[in-house]
């Protein structure tokens, strides 16, 4: 499986196109680098970039950006509305797939003693790098910003972690680390500079000091003026996003905007957001707005209207949504992607593979459908108008394991190739009677045959646990659906049954080939559980839906 850092340098130039390109260059030509973003912007005179790839990867393109940047970037000549301390002012690195904050840690504490030991320049690491508790945040270290940092350097208790305590006049200093995804958020006002920053202060969780915080945790903000769209922001970065989410941040400015009678006209993404960040806002809007919206496109939509996303410079989701951004390719398989006759075909090839998991998974995920579609021809008809309540509440849950259930069908298949794959080869290895010496190889290749099978148990099992969450919401479906739907929720529960059915028979076979007998013991028993749940749901949903006269 592929492992993806984010890496959001900024860099202490917004205004010349030439030096802007130059160092979008360096990372975009960076072997195993994919550029997501630049965006700079003028009045600040800073760029965000951001670009992802393995921890080699973003760690080797971070280092080509700061070369860029070292030719180009003359702090001595800097000025602009965003605080900075440097050329390459802040380097985060932000674990995305596959990896962990240690991880980023690591891609940190290296890029920034190559950074200090090839251009000859102080680095301090911040957030979870941090060597020290008072230089965990940004605001911390960068107090007193470039102008400050030629007396900060002869201080002990700012050292610089890597390079020099000498002052660089054309560079400053870095600050480089590792931490969660921070959310960059402007919201526009008309008003003043001051005014902007007077809510921020309101806001944010430092507010003016020790004696007065701010009402907003994981919370940093500042007010500044933008000359090239005439209006102020209040410019947000929030570090925890599951803490203060971004549509709690929108409120409050409006609430106090409100309050000194300033006009708020919509607000800004400033480089990528996560798609939990959009969903969360979406929610908020549904549940306080009563809405009943499925699709994910739909509450993209919401957001953006209900927080004026559009109002400065346009938000398109493919290129503001990061996972949008770093999808390798459809995120469903090439099973899931054929048509009907070709996958019948291809199941009936003379191939093991796809098989019996592959069709099971496919058969729940039909099962979860019919489901849906009988939920949806309950909601919205005016026969069963006094349900839509309920059905707001049935539809979602079966909606989602359907599109949850769907990608197990290449899953299956990908993980019984690669068992295979294995298997194969220790046959031959052991058929071929290898030497003494090539004994420990034969020992890993079973210790790798071994993983596999886990996932080939592992993947079967989750169909069969995911499927069996439905019952309780198909009970109720069978009570109070459409009545003109009844057969299709009686071959839906019969899908979802032998969904359940083929996922057993899947564990079962595979199970035999593992060696631990504890595994062993604990999967049957679980999948055995698991068909016994499938069994009598399916059994009380058709006795309810029998029973209905109408």
């Amino acid at each position: 499986m592929s492992r993806i850092v984010e890496c959001v340098p900024n860099f202490s130039e917004g205004q010349h196109k030439e030096v802007i390109e130059a160092i979008a260059n360096a990372f975009a030509s960076s072997e195993g680098c994919n550029l997501l973003d630049v965006d700079p912007g003028i009045s600040t005179n800073r760029t965000v970039y951001t670009f992802v790839g393995s921890p080699d990867a973003v760690v080797e393109g971070a280092l080509n950006g700061a070369r860029a940047a070292a030719q180009l970037i003359d702090m001595t000549k800097h000025s602009g509305e965003h605080p900075r301390i440097g050329a390459l002012d802040v380097c985060p690195f932000i674990p995305v797939k596959n990896v962990t904050m240690d991880d980023c840690i690591e891609c940190a504490r290296e890029f920034a003693e190559r950074l200090a030991t090839e251009l000859g320049v102080p680095v301090y690491l911040y957030g979870d790098a941090a060597t020290e508790d008072h230089r965990k945040s940004v605001p911390q270290i960068r107090l007193g910003e470039y102008e400050g940092l030629p007396e900060k350097l002869q201080q002990t208790e700012w050292k610089p972690d890597f390079g020099p305590n000498e002052f660089v006049p054309y560079w400053g200093a870095t600050l480089v680390g590792a931490r969660k995804f921070l959310i960059a958020y402007n919201v526009n006002l008309l008003s003043t500079k001051e005014q902007a920053h007077r809510i921020a202060l309101n806001v944010r969780e430092q507010g003016r000091g020790k004696e007065e915080p701010g009402r907003l945790k994981s919370v940093q903000a500042i007010g500044w003026y933008l000359e090239e769209a005439n209006m102020a922001q209040v410019s947000v970065n929030i570090t925890d996003h599951e803490i203060t989410p971004i549509h709690t941040v929108y409120q409050e400015v409006c609430k106090d905007a409100e309050e000194l009678n300033l006009a708020v006209c919509g607000s800004q993404i400033v480089g990528l957001i996560p798609m939990v960040a959009i969903m969360q806002a979406a929610d908020h809007y549904m549940q306080e707005e009563k809405l009943f919206i499925l699709e994910d496109d739909q509450k993209i939509r919401l957001v953006v209207d209900r927080l004026g996303l559009h109002s400065l410079g346009g938000f398109n989701p493919k290129e503001r949504i990061i996972e949008y951004m770093i999808t390798e390719g459809n995120e469903l398989g090439p099973l899931a992607n054929m048509d009907v006759r070709d996958f019948v075909y291809t199941v009936g090839a003379r191939s093991p593979s796809p098989g019996g998991g592959s069709v099971a998974a496919l058969v729940s995920t039909m099962g979860a459908a019919l489901g849906t579609m009988v939920g949806f021809l309950t909601y919205g008809n005016k026969k069963f108008a006094d349900l839509d309540e309920q059905m707001r509440t049935l539809i979602p849950p079966l909606y989602q394991t359907m599109k949850q259930l769907l990608p197990f069908v290449d899953q299956d298949a990908a993980a019984f190739n690669e068992y295979m794959f294995f298997k194969e080869e220790l046959e031959i290895m052991t058929a071929a009677k290898m030497p003494k010496k090539d004994e420990m190889e034969e020992q890993l290749r079973d210790k790798a045959m071994q993983r596999a099978l886990h996932n080939a148990i592992s993947v079967p099992m989750q169909v069969a646990k995911i499927t069996n969450t439905l019952w309780p919401h198909l009970r109720e479906l069978a009570k109070i659906g459409n009545i003109n739907c009844k057969s299709d929720i009686q071959v839906g529960v019969r899908c979802l049954e032998t969904g359940v059915w083929g996922a057993y028979y899947n564990v079962m076979t595979n199970v035999n080939e593992v060696k631990e007998e504890e595994f062993k013991n604990k999967v049957k028993e679980e999948i055995e559980a698991e068909l016994k749940i499938a069994q009598e749901g399916m059994k009380d949903v058709l006795k309810i839906i029998d029973e209905r006269q109408s």
